[in-house]
């Protein structure tokens, strides 16, 4: 069993690196603080497999990935495109991941979707397409739209990612009406559970980059209090017993605090990870 805390991305962290660190040595320095990390550039471009190869190098042995999905595969970009290029994507994405697949790095690819993939019949048999195209990779799926978790259905899509064998991706963010979604203590995989902490930032949380050009200023915008991360000790010690690997990953980077927190909880766990990169001690460090 293990639980394993990071950031998502490694390059925003200022608190984490010295001022003079070139950007192509950040994850290095990332994998002296934390044992797994998401891969957000997954979302805008399918990666060449030499980012993934030069990532593998960069970090140690036990070190995890969890990669976003590639945004024209989650919907995003709202491309309408024909049978042949979609397989021909998703084989360029699962090609494009194979050196964290030969490495055993891979954690999960995270498919996360867009806010107006509600629950309908169409998108449910999406979900069983993607699942039959990435095949056995280890897949976790995350709503931005509630309906997927109202009554009376809530029951019927935690029942069908055990079905179809997806990951739950369970989500601490913001109320704040359909676009977002609870928060559902539901482990969906005997094997692994990820949490992705988004902060609880309300009034930042709607906005987007088709509205305001400045959006990840404010909707990332919060500090986990002390009190907010006990709750999350209990909940995490409450799924390890449905699910043997949790990892857990900070998205509230706004204002830069995702990388504090991640420590906090680290510390509230009393967890302690082996091999990480060696750090380079300040002559004012402990």
């Amino acid at each position: 069993m293990s639980i394993l805390i990071g950031v998502t991305g490694w390059g925003d962290h200022a608190s984490l690196y010295p001022d003079t660190i070139a950007p192509q040595h950040k994850l290095s320095v990332y994998a002296s603080h934390f044992p797994v990390v998401e891969v957000d550039s997954a979302f805008y471009a399918i990666q060449p497999q030499r980012n993934y190869e030069k990532w593998v190098k960069d970090t140690p042995d036990n070190f995890t990935f969890v990669v976003k999905a590639f945004q024209k595969m989650t919907g995003h970009r709202r491309e309408k495109l024909d049978n042949t290029e979609v397989k021909e994507m998703f084989k360029a994405y699962r090609e494009s991941i194979q050196p964290l697949i030969d490495a055993s790095k891979l954690n999960c690819v995270l498919f996360q979707f867009p806010p107006w993939f509600d629950l309908r019949k169409e998108h449910v048999q999406r979900l069983k397409v993607i699942r039959e195209l990435m095949g056995d990779i280890p897949l976790a799926l995350e709503f931005r739209n509630r309906s997927w978790f109202q009554t009376p259905y809530i029951e019927q899509t935690i029942q069908f990612m055990k079905d179809y064998n997806w990951i739950h991706s369970i989500c601490d963010e913001p109320q704040a009406g359909e676009s977002s979604v609870p928060t559902v203590l539901e482990a969906t995989h005997s094997e692994k559970t990820l949490i992705r902490m988004h902060g609880r930032n309300i009034h930042g949380w709607n906005k987007n980059g088709r509205e305001d050009a400045e959006w990840r200023k404010y909707r990332f915008l919060y500090r986990y209090s002390n009190e907010e991360l006990a709750q999350w000790q209990k909940n995490i010690e409450q799924l390890q017993h449905h699910s043997k690997h949790i990892t857990v990953l900070f998205n509230n980077n706004s204002g830069g605090d995702a990388s504090d927190n991640a420590k906090q909880l680290i510390n509230m766990l009393d967890l302690s990870y082996e091999g990480l990169n060696p750090r380079q001690m300040g002559l004012f460090d402990d």
